[in-house]
């Protein structure tokens, strides 16, 4: 019935489309991706097209701006595509929302709308209730821990369990540890977020959490975040280097304080009859040119957010460090709401053990 419903709404969405700009767009009020109507010819000016002469192509999302780390973990991946697969596949690569939000995203890929999306976790426990467990807060030390439980027994279980939203999941890339910004003050301790609204993503367990700390959690779409920042809606956000960095997210907050709160995977994602549609050896193609693309790009996103820390100094935002221990154990108090906020226990234990 769900995809009935959205199949008719498709249909008057693009009937109306016809009078659209070229570029994409974000999600319309309804909360369907708005470029779920554009033609596939439609390019915005940040789309990233690949080879003209590839005959299978792959429509693929992300929020994120095409200077950041999941565009060029992309990039790379469509080259390492072209090449393996002898110039029959490539992405076509859609940054800055063009396709909708996150949830948007998802939601189209599991519905064959677009073949592929790049998206945090933040959404995920929508659809697959055990992915909030990546949420908690200081559930890893280190990107190196988080790349050992990602890539085993429990990422590849997680990854497993979209299937039935008619997704295949590809891999977990990396976003990086979330670190929280403002304009009004330096925040150093737990209590120094007291009174304060922080825009969120829209995510149980970060919610939890930043309610935990004393601040009043505020989830919205990425696309909304500028304008809530700029008329006062939020006082802060809280994102990786690397994304308030390439979205400039420091040009209107100017305190960033590194608390590593969480450590946030993206995770690719095609849809699962595009990806059973393929030969096995275009499948070959396409999962030695993820793999390879996943390490480039966690190497990237590495590097990449070393520079922007010194970026943001050299144009005066305030970078504080802080005792990570006393926000730990501030945070701690989430762990005992893992009931009430429907996490897998058991999964808890074993990432946690």
């Amino acid at each position: 019935m769900r995809k009935k419903m959205f199949a008719i709404l498709l249909g008057v969405v693009m009937a109306l489309s016809t009078t659209a700009c070229g570029g994409g767009s974000t999600a319309d009020s309804s909360g369907i991706a708005a470029d779920a109507a554009v033609p596939d010819s439609a390019e915005g000016e940040d789309t990233l097209m690949g080879s003209d002469s590839a005959k299978v192509r792959f429509k693929v999302g992300t929020t994120t701006a095409p200077e950041g780390h999941y565009v060029k973990g992309l990039i790379e991946m469509q080259s390492l595509l072209e090449e393996y697969s002898d110039g029959e596949m490539t992405l076509d690569i859609y940054p800055n929302s063009q396709l909708g939000n996150e949830r948007d995203m998802m939601e189209n890929v599991g519905m064959s709308v677009q073949e592929m999306c790049l998206i945090s976790t933040g959404p995920i426990p929508n659809f697959v209730s055990d992915f909030a467990v990546l949420d908690l807060p200081y559930l890893f030390e280190s990107e190196d821990e988080a790349y050992a439980a990602l890539d085993g027994e429990v990422g590849t279980s997680l990854l497993k369990q979209l299937e039935p939203q008619g997704i295949y999941g590809v891999g977990f890339w990396e976003n990086g540890f979330r670190q929280v910004t403002n304009d009004k003050k330096e925040i150093v301790t737990p209590d120094d977020l007291k009174g304060m609204k922080i825009r969120t993503m829209e995510n149980n367990v970060h919610m939890a959490t930043y309610n935990t700390l004393g601040a009043t959690a505020t989830p919205m779409a990425w696309s909304e975040i500028f304008t809530a920042l700029q008329q006062g809606t939020v006082d802060g956000q809280e994102n990786p280097i690397a994304i308030i960095e390439s979205a400039k997210v420091y040009e209107v907050q100017k305190y960033v304080s590194m608390i590593d709160l969480f450590y946030s995977p993206c995770v690719l994602m095609i849809s699962q009859s595009a990806y059973d549609s393929l030969t096995d050896t275009q499948k070959e193609a396409f999962d030695n040119a993820a793999e390879k693309a996943k390490d480039y790009q966690r190497e990237y996103s590495r590097g990449y957010s070393e520079d922007a820390i010194q970026t943001m100094k050299d144009a005066g935002v305030t970078v504080t460090e802080v005792d990570k221990a006393v926000w730990e154990e501030a945070a701690s108090a989430v762990y005992e709401q893992a009931g009430s906020l429907g996490l897998n226990q058991e999964l808890v234990d074993k990432l946690t053990k």
